[in-house]
């Protein structure tokens, strides 16, 4: 699939008519082949898009109107059900495009897998990269009931690929005695429980680099998105995550793409984790999108 093919679908609110008026591609890569709780994940770009309408077009927190972005939402890739390898090249190809292009990538899932081959297809291009993970669990298994493809092992993919001293966790707060003891051993950096203060004292080493920022909507606590497939008790508030997402837009790093995923909306009937997951695209795109 091209990332400049024309969508009849829903689009992200004041999304450009054209690819080429645009910094940024908005995608949606909707699958959840993977999952080892509940389904749902491959239906959260749309609503997440549905939920936007419900916007103001000026963000407080960065003093920038959404005309001031100019970004163009290519709509949902046409994934295979139920084929993640077929799925995860798809999507690795779809993204080396949207790349070659000089365009800033931001994908929404979908599960936490679909940021695999976004970040196999960004290291191709930025080979310095450092990574932002931002989620309540570790995602480092090498398995998970013997399946190398599944939504809890993309980082320990990610640091074969990059090194473990480039990857740097948030929020974190579940995974397996194994997860945790590879960190510590590896020297890789995992901030637990928090999200705001770890980062502001971090970000003043990853200045000048590249990074890729995957925020996994679990990181905060269910009171504030019970809408995902994992959820986990004792995360941070929406406020923590606004002000994370606004100390990288104001850090000299150099944000080259970044993903939202996890969504899953049949979990929540109030919407209020699409309308917080609609918010904080929105400061994606106008913090990081230069």
């Amino acid at each position: 699939m091209r990332f400049d093919e024309a969508y009849s679908g829903k689009v992200f609110i004041m999304s450009r008519p054209s690819i080429d008026e645009a910094e940024a591609v908005i995608y949606g890569m909707p699958m959840d082949w993977t999952v080892s709780f509940r389904p749902g994940s491959r239906f959260g770009p749309n609503r997440i898009r549905e939920a936007s309408i419900g916007l103001e077009e000026y963000s407080p927190y960065m003093d920038r109107h959404m005309e001031e972005v100019g970004y163009f939402d290519a709509g949902d890739m046409p994934l295979p059900f139920g084929n993640p390898q077929r799925s995860l090249d798809m999507i690795h190809d779809y993204v080396k495009q949207v790349l070659a292009k000089n365009k800033f990538p931001l994908g929404l899932g979908g599960e936490h897998l679909v940021s695999w081959p976004v970040i196999q297809a960004v290291f191709e291009k930025y080979p310095d990269m450092a990574l932002i993970h931002i989620d309540a669990h570790a995602d480092l298994r090498e398995e998970y009931e013997g399946e190398a493809l599944s939504h809890s092992t993309p980082i320990r993919k990610v640091c074969d690929l990059i090194g473990p001293e480039n990857v740097y966790s948030f929020g974190i707060r579940s995974g397996s005695r194994e997860e945790f003891a590879y960190a510590k051993e590896t020297g890789m950096y995992m901030a637990k429980y928090d999200v705001a203060q770890p980062l502001r004292q971090l970000l003043s080493r990853l200045q000048g680099r590249n990074i890729y920022v995957t925020i996994d909507i679990d990181v905060l606590d269910p009171a504030f998105a019970p809408g995902t497939g994992t959820a986990e008790a004792g995360g941070i508030t929406s406020k923590e995550l606004l002000e994370a997402i606004q100390l990288i837009a104001e850090s000299n790093v150099h944000a080259v793409g970044a993903d939202l995923v996890e969504v899953a909306p049949i979990y929540d009937p109030t919407e209020q984790t699409v309308i917080a997951a609609s918010k904080f695209v929105r400061e994606m795109l106008l913090g990081w999108v230069k």
